[in-house]
């Protein structure tokens, strides 16, 4: 983990490196020692995306370890606890959200990108088949659920009561024609599920983990203007952290952009902003 001493240790290493070194050497690391850099992340696409900033952060003097986890309550935890330094997994609603809920101090110090949800189905190919009572899948933490039944509004399946907003819960549903049955289920669990439901919003990364191509696969998608930005998160307290803050930028490159439109076209679109 970075500690303060650490990061006290960069931010010196960096102005010795400028100072002694010339603007030829400067910024690259040579003779510092290496801070070393915890980041949890779900497998796909942000574990993915974290390997190609490897050797970005390197010419910096910084070594990343990434932390895999596959839920999307253990990074928050572990992140407040002080187990990783950062984690990249999440978009804003979820993490202020979480923090209110757990009263964590954690903020997030870059936008990375957008991964537009989406509905599957492995029973039915066009949305107007979904039968009277079907089986409805939808993840269940309050943000990410809420996210879920606003996308199924977008496509009239249901109405909810619009003093809901982003957290509504099945509880908010005023109009149901098809008596849809919402199942609320572990985010991850729901691609594993699809053979039980009739139809499942599922998040991108997951959907990705699951062999899922949004643009392709999925009956409907979020469009461009999704407010689901992912971000890069750390403690409140570290957010002027110069090695994370090289992160960020890092994460915000042109080298990044161009690994996300290659790799993930139009399942994963890049929404970069630096909050510093």
């Amino acid at each position: 983990m970075l500690t303060l001493t650490l990061a006290l240790a960069y931010a010196c290493a960096l102005g010795a490196s400028a100072a002694g070194a010339g603007a030829a050497g400067a910024g690259a690391g040579t003779g510092a020692s290496t801070i070393k850099l915890r980041v949890g992340a779900t497998p796909v696409p942000h574990a993915e995306i974290l390997e190609q900033v490897k050797p970005l952060l390197a010419a910096k003097g910084i070594s990343l370890e990434i932390v895999e986890f596959t839920d999307y309550v253990t990074p928050n935890l572990a992140l407040a606890e002080g187990d990783i330094d950062a984690n990249f997994f999440q978009h804003v609603p979820y993490l202020e959200q979480f923090a209110r809920d757990r009263r964590l101090a954690i903020t997030y110090i870059a936008k990375v990108h957008i991964e537009p949800m989406g509905a599957y189905s492995k029973k039915i190919k066009d949305i107007k088949d979904l039968r009277d009572r079907a089986k409805v899948g939808i993840p269940n933490d309050p943000t990410n659920g809420g996210r879920a039944l606003l996308l199924l509004q977008r496509a009239g399946l249901i109405k909810l009561d619009p003093k809901a907003g982003i957290t509504a819960t099945k509880f908010d549903i005023t109009s149901n024609p098809k008596n849809l049955q919402i199942v609320e289920l572990e985010a991850a669990q729901l691609p594993r599920s699809l053979e039980d439901l009739d139809l499942a919003v599922i998040n991108s990364n997951f959907a990705l983990e699951a062999k899922l191509v949004p643009t392709r696969d999925a009956l409907f998608i979020e469009d461009s203007q999704s407010p689901y930005v992912n971000v890069l998160a750390v403690r409140t307290s570290d957010k002027d952290n110069p090695a994370l803050k090289e992160l960020a930028r890092a994460l915000t490159s042109p080298q990044v952009a161009e690994f996300i439109n290659k790799t993930y076209p139009g399942s994963v679109v890049p929404a970069f902003g630096l909050e510093f």
